[in-house]
Formats: C-alpha cells, structure tokens, sequence
C-alpha cells in the first residue's frame, strides 16, 4: 500500500537524524540507531559528479557519470553537544562535564536523514555515508538570533562484497510502503537483495 499520493510541490525542512556509521574488521557496515538533530533549518547539497567524456572519430565516442557524490551545508539553530562528542570526536569529561575539541581527535562517518513537507506527503531522505567538517564558533551581542553551518560530504556507503552496489541516498517515493515510510527515523534504511527492505 502506497503511503503518500506524488508532491507537486516540497518545502519544509523536518526530522533531521544523523545515525553514526562503523565498519567491523570484516568490512561489514552497521548504523547505530538514528539520532534526532533539533533545530534544522536549511540543507544544500550539490552533486560533485562529473561526466566522463572520450572523444574519437571526431566525435563524442562514450559518455557516462562520474563517480557520485555530493558536498553541502546543513543550517542549524546550533550544532548538538552529542553530535560534537559523537561524530566529531571531541571530549566529555564524566566529572567536571567539560566538553573539550582534542586536536587530531578522531571523527566518525555517518548517515544523514531528514524529510521536506509537500502539497501530499512528506518525502522522507537518506544519505548513507557523510563526513563532516566542524564548525565555526560565531556570535554577537544581543539577542539576535545565530545560526551555524555543518559543512560536510556524503559518498557512497562502503561495499561489504562485490556484489553489494555503492548506493549513496535513498528516498520514499509515492509507492513506498507504510511500514518502511514510518519507521525511516528508526533505523537506517538498507535494501537488502531479494526482500525489498
């Protein structure tokens, strides 16, 4: 059973979750399970894939996309404390509660998710393997409100064998059956040869 009819329209920025990534000594990917990042407020993302081009006998000869993958920005009423710990690998002292950027520390992948609202339905986004950069420290007097950016990049998951496909997002379309549109913030989804899920 389909869950939404198909947008003409999207817009809104909702449900922003970032699940952390890890890779075992097998090479096997796990996502932990996703965490909700409060105070989205604008994400860009520009693919950074180029077309591959041979020319011969004077002409085009083959054509195809390069590899995929994008570069963005994610606008945030304020970075989470848990993000910068989880994902950015600074500390947390478990007893003075000082959080602390240890130069050289080590970051982690992860998943990016999030929805845009529509005239139907919310179209719900998975990115499955993204890096970030960390952020700027900006503020100034008064009580204007600030804002702070997330850069990062997000690439294909990395393939556990070969026969596993270097998927880079997914997203729900008007076909997307219930029970995988509401449990998208859940758990990352993974399509799985020969069950759909």
């Amino acid at each position: 059973m389909a869950v939404n009819e198909t947008n003409k329209v999207e817009y809104g920025l909702k449900n922003a979750h970032y699940a952390k990534m890890t890779i075992d000594e097998t090479g096997k990917v796990t996502y932990a399970t996703p965490v909700p990042i409060k105070g989205a407020v604008e994400i860009s993302l520009e693919s950074k894939a180029e077309l591959v081009s041979f020319e011969a006998d004077n002409e085009v000869y083959y054509s195809a996309p390069g590899t995929s993958s994008y570069e963005g920005t994610l606008t945030l009423a304020k970075v989470p404390d848990n993000f910068l710990v989880e994902i950015l690998g600074e500390d947390l002292d478990a007893v003075d509660g000082v959080q602390t950027e240890i130069d050289g520390a080590k970051t982690s992948n992860f998943a990016l998710m999030f929805s845009f609202e529509g005239d139907k339905n919310g179209t719900r986004h998975v990115f499955y393997n993204c890096s970030a950069n960390r952020p700027s420290v900006a503020s100034k007097t008064g009580k204007e409100i600030n804002t702070t950016e997330l850069a990062f990049t997000a690439s294909a998951k990395p393939s556990e064998s070969v026969n596993d496909k270097a998927i880079v997002k997914a997203k729900t379309t008007a076909s997307t059956t219930t029970a995988i549109y509401d449990a998208w913030f859940s758990k990352v989804y993974i399509k799985t040869a020969g069950t759909g899920k």
